[in-house]
Formats: C-alpha cells, structure tokens, sequence
C-alpha cells in the first residue's frame, strides 16, 4: 500500500534540466550519487527578502546562515552580491573570509563560542552576538588583546521560549548592559538579537518589538544600539496545502517499510501558506514593526538558510537494486541517508522523489522504499512507500527536489569509505546550460 502522494512544487526549469538527460549524463561521469546546484535560485531568494525590506522602507541586511549548506558558490555569491554571512566556528569563519566575504559582512553566532573564533571575529571587525556573561568577558579579553574594538550584539532569551539554551535572561542582560556601558573602547555595543524557534510570523514580531524598546533603553546608557537581528525562521513552501493537509490525515504505519511510524509534529511543515520573503513581510506587518523600527532608528537584520537554498538544488541517486516485497519494493540506491539528513531530526524528507528512468518505463505503478547502500537496516533513504509510475531498474535515476536547504550535506560521512556525492553546479545564464563541480576558489 502506498502512501499519499507527495509531489513538490512544480517547477518547470528544474523539470527541464531533468528532462534534457543531463543528470543520466553526470550518474555516468560521476560514478555515484551527486547535489545540482542552482545559484540563480538563491540569488533571487536574497534579492526577494532585500525587496521586501525596501518595499517597507525598513534599512535592513541579510544574512546567509552558512550552517544550511556547506557548498563554496553560496560564499561565492555572497561575496559578489554583497549578501551578508551568518557563521557558527572558525571553519565556517575561514570559508567565508577564503571567498572574499568581508569581515565586516559577517556575523559570528552559536553559543560558546571558542577563543580563536573569537579572535578571528575581533581582528576582521565581524559583528558578534554574544549569548552569556562568560562570553562577554571573552570577547572583551580578545579585544584588548589585539587593541581593537569588538562590535557586539546582545542575545535575548525569549521571553515566549524561557526554556531556550540560548541567550541572556533579563537579570544577565541588565548586567550585560551594564558592563558594555563600563567596557568604554573596548566594545561597541550594536544592538540585540534572539534565537527563537518556530516559523509564526506573529511571535518573531513580537520578540522584535521588545528587542526595539531595548535598544531605547541602552541608548540612554551611551550604548550604540542601532540594530537587532530576528534570526532565521522563514517557512519553505515545498508542496501545495492539499497534498499536505491529505498527508498528514491518511498517512499510518502500513504506508511505511517494516512498519515505521514518525509523530507528525516530527515532520517540517512541508506546506506553508506564508513562506520566504513572504514570511518577512508578514512579520514586518505585524504590530506595524516596519514602522517602529523606522521611527527608533533601529536596522533590521536576518539570518535565513533554508528560505535562501529554496528550490536551489536537488539530489539524485541511481538505482542498483530492486527487490519485491509483499505490496511494494525496496529500492536500493548508490548512496546514503546520510546524504538527506531528514532522519537526524527523527523525520522523513516528504517532497516525493522522481523517477528518471533510463529506458521507456514499462509495467504498471509501482509502490516502493528506498534504502541506502550501506549494511545498516536504518539506511534508509525514504521509508514510505512511495507510488512510482513504473518498477524502478537498475540504472534509473530518483531525483529527490528542493534538497539544498539542510538535506545534502549537513549528515554527511564516507561510511564504509564511500566518497561523498559531489555538488554540480548549473548556469543557466544566456539560455544555455553549462556544469561544473563546486570548489574552493583557491583549491
């Protein structure tokens, strides 16, 4: 029995590449499973959420959470565009800077953050957001260590998430306040930031309005305070609200290999009615935030990954097996779900692969999994039973689309010595399509 289908967002330059055979092309050069990328996508979702800031008249930057993926023309496209960089560890730090990504454009997060990420961040003028008292201190040990000034940001604990590992409680930040003010030099105190989870618009207006009013409040303490930063949070709308909403309602442990159930509330909202840009606009609607930012002066900044990888890329195996089963059958693919790392939140990447058959398809429907390579019986790519158009065969191609945003490599490993899948990157640009494998500038 197979489960509800899932199918993503239409997307016809993507199904044009599919079509074009491409893909069988690069399965034969390659040897293995591998990522397409399409930069023009995330140049055009970043471009969305800068229009969006204009449109609302709210001076504004965004920032690319690196974290989302892990390829080099993401930094390179940053670094031309003037897109700003979110960073977590001096690797992603170094990345960054490696492409051209000025210091200054970058912002440094993550709790805990280690000496020499904090060195590296002072010296290169990146703006930090520091999220406990200890911290503090390190940033000011790193500023006068190298005599100059650390450009900081405070972390919020969210009132509406009090069980949040990340940022200040109202007691520590009055005493944070209170040290920048004393630090004198040393730190420029820019303004506040949050790490809320969740995607509801309403809430990350909410927690801006308050970051507003604290801004206000350091100002009178000589304090800079000019901006703070919202973070991430803006939805993916992979498929349409009825598919999603027929999903959620029919799907069971039968529709699943050996039985496996997930906790809906497991799954990403795979439907989002207000996502993207779209997300942004809402949030700076709410409460008119557009125009409280305006009359304070405060700029606003934001830390989207998945919103920006939004229908950049996607993810094809071949197929080297298939076997029946009673009802369906398990599909045997040349890599890993270690390469969709859906299950390392204890989920299922939803959006339905597509088959790209070698030869003319023949037979009828076909209901079937998909495993992974590997001798693990939890390798497995897609638990559901996925109906396919006809019985996959060796050598056919399941393209999994819109995996750019956290599925490609954020679980990646060479288990059993397997190479990782190599990223392809496509341009498109002057009506022709020309591919090249994604590498370092100065690899």
């Amino acid at each position: 029995m197979a489960a509800p289908p899932l199918p993503a967002r239409p997307d016809p330059q993507l199904d044009a590449i599919l079509g074009s055979g491409l893909p069988h092309e690069l399965s034969y050069a390659l040897g293995g499973p591998f990522h397409l990328l399409l930069p023009e996508r995330f140049d055009a979702n970043a471009a969305a959420f800068e229009g969006v800031l204009r449109a609302a008249g709210v001076e504004g930057r965004v920032y690319y959470a690196k974290k989302a993926n892990k390829a080099a023309v993401w930094m390179d496209r940053c670094a031309v565009s003037g897109t700003g960089v979110d960073v977590a560890s001096a690797g992603e730090l170094r990345d960054a800077l490696g492409h051209g990504v000025r210091g200054e454009d970058v912002v440094v997060t993550g709790p805990a953050k280690a000496e020499g990420l904090l060195r590296v961040a002072v010296l290169q003028g990146c703006l930090i957001a520091v999220d406990a008292s200890d911290e503090l201190e390190s940033v000011l040990a790193q500023a006068r260590a190298v005599a100059r000034p650390a450009r900081v940001l405070l972390r919020r604990l969210p009132p509406a998430q009090p069980h949040s590992r990340f940022g200040f409680d109202d007691g520590e930040l009055e005493a944070a306040l209170a040290r920048c003010a004393r630090a004198g030099d040393a730190v420029v105190m820019e303004g506040f930031s949050f790490h809320l989870s969740g995607y509801d618009p309403l809430s990350r207006a909410e927690s801006a309005g308050e970051l507003v009013e604290l801004c206000l409040k350091a100002r009178v303490m000589g304090l800079r305070a000019d901006r703070i930063s919202i973070g991430g949070g803006f939805a993916v709308d992979y498929t349409d609200a009825g598919h999603w909403e027929r999903f959620l309602r029919e799907q069971r442990p039968e529709h699943y290999h050996a039985g496996k159930s997930f906790d809906r509330g497991d799954f990403y909202p795979y439907h989002s009615p207000v996502a993207g840009a779209d997300a942004l606009r809402a949030v700076l609607a709410a409460d008119d935030l557009a125009g409280r930012l305006r009359a304070a002066g405060v700029r606003l900044l934001l830390e989207p990954g998945r919103a920006l990888l939004d229908r950049a890329g996607c993810t094809v195996f071949r197929v080297q097996g298939v076997k029946d089963r009673d009802g369906y059958g398990i599909v045997t693919v040349d890599g890993s779900s270690l390469s969709l790392s859906e299950q390392w939140f204890n989920s299922e990447y939803l959006p339905d692969p597509v088959l790209l058959p070698a030869h003319e398809p023949q037979g009828e429907p076909y209901a079937a999994c998909v495993g992974g390579t590997t001798c693990l019986e939890s390798d497995m790519v897609t638990w559901r039973k996925v109906r396919f158009r006809a019985r996959p065969a060796v050598g056919d191609l399941l393209v999994y689309p819109n995996t750019a945003g956290y599925q490609m490599d954020s679980n990646e490993s060479p288990f059993h010595e397997l190479p990782l899948p190599p990223k392809v990157v496509l341009d498109t640009a002057g009506g022709t399509t020309r591919w090249r494998l994604d590498r370092h500038p100065l690899a």
